[in-house]
């Protein structure tokens, strides 16, 4: 870990956002290459992984985005607190716009929202978590855009964490794509390839993120709870509801407690 950490150290830290965020989307693409192997997930295990998920962006938006984002602002009192309030409200209401305007459609195939159009149900998919995905780029490329800018609340450690842990989380999120694309009835090539595109979209919001945050460091505790209030969102209103339409709930609860102590974990103790 040291190691990883000297590395990103030693080089830009936009290019160390786009670089951490390739290898969240590798793991993603890793997941959804589970196609070429197993003929169909169990529901139990898929909903468990879900909630594992859930957990790990629920923990990520407070330890690593609305703590230090609270901690860098000025001030006291409900003075200290505001930026990461206004941020996390307008985070929550960017990924809701986009939801009531993009067209997508669930993991079940049954649940489709945004504009009327005459795409294909499996396109609709892949913008879903595609959607889904922008938040959790931002977040890595706002932290490394604090480095940047010599913010001491952010540290390259703390930015590695989160990547790391979106990874891990994005793992299941490649087969929850893949799976169901191949149940659909295409072809495991191209469930794989579309499974493994829903994550592209992570390295280009990173590097935003980061030269957003660069060229504009007052907004840098705006823009942490921005990307916690956008990842809380998918959250409450995507990744949680999926778990609750088979009778695993309770793996999926457990799951997600698993999820949330380890990405605790890892961002007290080595972050």
């Amino acid at each position: 870990m040291d190691s990883l950490i000297a590395f990103f150290e030693s080089i830009d830290p936009v290019l160390g956002a786009f670089l951490a965020t390739v290898f969240t989307w590798g793991m993603t693409a890793l997941g959804a290459s589970l196609v070429f192997m197993v003929k169909a997930m169990n529901r139990a295990v898929l909903d468990g992984m879900l909630g594992f998920t859930g957990g790990v962006m629920v923990a990520a938006s407070f330890w690593s985005l609305l703590a230090p984002g609270i901690a860098m602002s000025p001030g006291e009192g409900f003075v200290k607190v505001l930026p990461a309030a206004i941020g996390f409200a307008i985070g929550a209401l960017f990924i809701y716009g986009l939801d009531k305007v993009l067209p997508h459609v669930h993991i079940n195939f049954k649940e489709s929202e945004g504009i009327k159009t005459p795409w294909q149900r499996t396109t609709l998919l892949v913008l879903a978590i595609t959607l889904h995905n922008i938040p959790e780029g931002l977040a890595v490329g706002v932290l490394f855009g604090g480095v940047a800018v010599g913010m001491p609340e952010a540290s390259i450690a703390g930015a590695v964490i989160l990547a790391i842990g979106i990874g891990i989380q994005n793992f299941p999120e490649g087969i929850a794509v893949s799976m169901p694309l191949r149940r659909h009835g295409l072809s495991r090539r191209k469930s794989f390839l579309y499974g493994q595109a829903s994550a592209l979209v992570e390295p280009i919001a990173a590097v935003i993120g980061a030269m957003a945050v660069t060229f504009f460091t007052p907004i840098l505790p705006y823009a942490l709870a921005f990307a916690a209030g956008a990842m809380i969102f998918v959250v409450v209103e995507e990744v949680i509801p999926e778990t609750q339409q088979d009778k695993y709930t309770d793996v999926a609860t457990l799951g997600f407690i698993g999820g949330f102590i380890l990405m605790m974990v890892l961002d007290v103790a080595l972050g």
